[in-house]
């Protein structure tokens, strides 16, 4: 028997070898969109700016919109737009609490630079 995945109309099903989560990340992923209450996707995009001239920025939506690409990885969803997945492809989101250096942390492959508070990077 097949297992099927309900994906919204006009998104496309991606897999973590675009953006895995780890299980720490998805953990505490769940716990904000439970606190939180703005949608059970988190749309990761990249964009232009911070100090290496690309940054991620990340928001919490309550639906997908057309062209996206969905990947569920550790209990999370995670929204990305075809012109972000170009940055992102093998990027592991990882979180960690500690009191310093702590929070969300991108493991990028793709980056060739990154500055030392990790938001933003260059290819």
């Amino acid at each position: 028997m097949v297992d099927t995945v309900e994906v919204p109309e006009g998104v496309r099903l991606g897999n973590e070898k675009l953006v895995l989560v780890t299980e720490t990340a998805g953990a505490k992923l769940c716990s904000l969109i439970k606190r939180e209450q703005k949608g059970d996707y988190l749309r990761v995009k990249i964009t232009g700016g911070g100090c290496n001239g690309l940054s991620y920025k990340m928001k919490f939506v309550a639906a997908p919109k057309r062209g996206d690409i969905l990947v569920r990885s550790s209990g999370a969803q995670v929204l990305v737009d075809t012109k972000s997945a170009l940055y992102l492809r093998g990027t592991q989101l990882d979180y960690s609490d500690k009191m310093v250096g702590g929070g969300f942390k991108f493991s990028n492959p793709n980056a060739k630079s990154s500055c030392s508070c990790g938001e933003s990077f260059s290819i």
